[in-house]
């Protein structure tokens, strides 16, 4: 759930298809959409929610762990911050590894190196983790081939 002009909406949309996955984009453009989109989603019959980021969806972030529990929808998120405040689960860049990757950055400005000399990277970690206890809360048994994948499992 977010504004689906985004880059990355229309890339889901375009991988779903290929998988016959049928999506219902549900724009989020206040904070008032949040419940708006999770009654849709459930009138919808919707198996599940993908939230893509963005200001108000990452402000939200607990009200909209706590409205996917609710609407017992299990739910992906792109960040670790979502999983850590009641999400299901979570596939995303790794922030620590992000953290440390932009201090080396900082101290090569510092020593006189001039940002706009600095390449930009793509994103070298990645981690996916599963929190228990919504799965619980929605009913929803992780198989055990999913968690030995996870790089964290919060029980």
């Amino acid at each position: 759930m977010s504004r689906c002009s985004t880059r990355a909406a229309e890339s889901f949309i375009l991988a779903a298809k290929s998988f016959n996955v049928q999506v219902q984009p549900l724009d989020v453009l206040a904070s008032k959409d949040i419940a708006l989109a999770f009654q849709a989603a459930t009138k919808a019959r919707a198996d599940a929610v993908l939230v893509l980021a963005s200001a108000i969806v990452t402000d939200h972030r607990t009200e909209i762990a706590n409205l996917a529990v609710k609407s017992r929808l299990p739910a992906i998120y792109g960040s670790s911050i979502w999983v850590n405040d009641g999400g299901l689960m979570s596939y995303g860049t790794s922030l620590v590894d992000l953290s440390r990757r932009a201090a080396t950055y900082v101290d090569k400005i510092l020593k006189g190196a001039k940002p706009a000399d600095l390449p930009v990277e793509q994103p070298k970690k990645f981690e996916f983790i599963v929190n228990l206890k919504a799965a619980k809360q929605i009913g929803l048994t992780i198989p055990p081939n999913v968690l030995a994948r996870a790089d964290r499992v919060i029980r």
